[in-house]
């Protein structure tokens, strides 16, 4: 299937094929991040010239509907005037001083305004900074070694967060990439998602011992995964029994599914929280904050160490403030979530209307449509799908036009562009792709 479909990329879209064959010269498997590989679905990978509104444009000319939307921040759309002035404006300014700034400050309001549990913020320039800062913190708060985690849930590739889980409802961690030394991931534990009981299990044997619990409260990176109810809530009552931190690692979710996040969705507090994507309107900005008795071990206040060059970067916190202060005058999450419902219902109708079987997953405007007619609520039941069939279905959309994550396992996203128009031109896209596959 692979080498069909890379046959036909090199025909479709030669400047891409072209594209991809000098990358790999220079760059390690032709990409700067895995996934744009297109190993999940096979073929050649897309290289893209622009972008504006819903839709993202090829180096071969070909235009899509696009629901990657940079994994997440663009929710304003691709290229929005405001923010693309406010950005220029601040490059004549200069691109970098290496000192602080007012916006920096403002910045940080606008998040603990929209987020009550942080009630103070450190920038970084990724989520993977922000949540390897993180537990460096919390383990400097607690004095504490271990850390745990939830299957699916990814964050960052930080040598103790690139674990994989055992057998059993609890196992020690073992190194998922190699240069992760295991005696880094052997105090990391991983455990299912959306399961209360494993949580409880493993405080009641080690919970003086552990520092953090870190979890996407809704997962994004197994594919768009919520919490069961009541589960944030028993993951909230366990940390706090034993004096442990809980870190809401809402990189994708923060601003994505309400102004609030995850946690305002579902009404947690949690200790501390990481975020990114949106805070950066497009560029390179990740966040961690939390309680003040916790931020404040932060150096130079305290001593656990954390820098950054280009953290509080003006060109990407003038993006980031201006983003996030439309949200806030613009309150597009009704509509987004109208959008995104009718998008998730249409295709879902679509599938069945052609005898397949998905199991679709939303919240807010992040959704998933898995090839598995079983409800998905954790790893076990994402890892069900068939990744071929959705590879196929992949490829048939792209030929109509879409553009969706080339990953089974990775969250879609609507932006405030995709109107109804784009939507209704979407679903038959979906209903041509599933009579072809």
């Amino acid at each position: 299937m692979n080498n069909v479909m890379t046959d036909k990329t090199k025909l479709q879209h030669p400047i891409s094929a072209d594209l991809f064959e000098r990358a790999r010269q220079v760059i390690p498997g032709g990409v700067n991040s895995p996934v744009r590989a297109f190993r999940g679905v096979g073929g050649t990978p897309l290289f893209i010239q622009s972008a504006r509104g819903a839709t993202i444009t090829d180096a071969d000319g070909r235009t899509y509907i696009d629901y990657v939307g940079s994994w997440g921040p663009m929710i304003l759309g691709h290229a929005h005037p405001e923010v693309i002035e406010a950005i220029r404006a601040a490059a004549l300014r200069g691109t970098s001083y290496g000192a602080p700034t007012e916006l920096e400050i403002e910045l940080a309001l606008e998040v603990i305004d929209a987020f009550p549990s942080i009630e103070k913020l450190r920038l970084t320039s990724s989520g993977t900074e922000a949540t390897m800062s993180a537990l460096r913190v919390a383990r400097g708060f607690t004095g504490r070694p271990k850390i745990v985690k939830f299957e699916g849930c990814y964050h960052g590739h930080g040598d103790s967060l690139l674990v994989r889980a055992g057998s059993g409802v609890a196992t020690l961690g073992l190194p998922d990439s190699p240069g992760v030394l295991p005696e880094v991931a052997l105090n990391t534990i991983t455990i299912p998602y959306n399961d209360p009981t494993a949580i409880e299990s493993v405080f009641d044997q080690i919970g003086s011992e552990i520092a953090a619990v870190i979890i996407e409260p809704v997962v994004g990176n197994m594919g768009c995964v919520a919490p069961r109810e009541g589960f944030l809530q028993a993951v909230r009552r366990i940390t706090e029994k034993h004096g442990a931190v809980l870190i809401f690692d809402e990189v994708m979710t923060g601003f994505r599914v309400a102004r609030g996040g995850a946690q305002e969705v579902y009404r947690i507090r949690p200790d501390m929280t990481c975020l990114g994507k949106i805070i950066g309107g497009g560029l390179p900005v990740g966040a961690f904050g939390g309680r003040s008795e916790i931020m404040d071990v932060v150096a130079p206040v305290g001593p656990v160490y954390q820098a950054g060059t280009l953290s509080g970067n003006p060109l990407a916190v003038t993006a980031g403030l201006t983003t996030l202060r439309l949200l806030k005058s613009l309150d597009p999450y009704p509509a987004l979530e109208r959008a995104t419902k009718r998008l998730v219902e249409g295709i879902g109708r679509a599938a069945h209307e052609s005898g397949w079987r998905i199991s679709s997953n939303r919240v807010g405007s992040m959704f998933t449509g898995f090839f598995t007619p079983d409800a998905v609520y954790d790893w076990t039941g994402a890892s069900k799908s068939d990744r071929k069939a959705f590879a196929r279905f992949f490829h048939a959309m792209l030929e109509k036009g879409v553009y969706l994550a080339p990953s089974q396992f990775e969250a879609g996203f609507v932006s405030m562009m995709h109107d109804d128009s784009i939507i209704d031109r979407t679903i038959e896209a979906a209903r041509m792709a599933f009579n072809r596959i």
